[in-house]
C-alpha cells in the first residue's frame, strides 16, 4: 500500500506542467482539490522558485492551501524566492523558510514529488 505520510511535494512552477499559464493553474489547483479529499495527506509541501506565487494573493489555488494546512499538511516557501518576486508580505497561507529547511526537509521525508 502505498503511503502519502511522509512526503514532501515540491512545487517548483506557478502551476502544474509546462506550456499555457492558465491551464497550468487549473490544472495544480484541481491537483490539490483532489489531494485534499484523499484519506492521507503529504506532510509538507515546499514551494520555491515560481512556485511560490501559488502561496500568494491572486493565486487560485490560496482557498484549497488553506484547507490543507488546516487539516495538517505544512506549507513551506522559501523565503530567497519570496524576496526575490517581491512577495513576502503577500504571503496569505503557509510559513516562509529558508533552504536549509527544505534540504531538512528533504533528508528526512521518506519520499519526495517534484511537481
Amino acid at each position: 500500500m502505498s503511503t502519502l505520510k511522509n512526503t514532501l511535494l515540491q512545487i517548483t512552477q506557478n502551476g502544474m506542467g509546462s506550456g499555457d499559464e492558465q491551464l497550468a493553474q487549473l490544472l495544480i489547483k484541481n491537483y490539490f482539490t483532489l489531494l485534499s479529499e484523499e484519506k492521507e495527506l503529504p506532510k509538507v509541501i515546499a514551494f520555491y522558485n515560481g512556485g511560490v506565487n501559488l502561496i500568494c494573493s491572486g493565486s487560485p489555488a490560496i482557498e484549497i492551501l488553506l484547507i490543507l494546512e488546516q487539516k495538517g499538511v505544512k506549507l513551506m516557501a522559501c523565503k530567497t524566492c519570496l524576496k526575490h518576486f517581491d512577495l513576502l508580505d503577500k504571503m496569505e497561507v503557509g510559513i516562509a523558510g529558508t533552504m536549509m529547511d527544505i534540504i531538512e526537509l528533504q533528508k528526512v521525508a521518506d519520499k519526495v514529488v517534484n511537481l
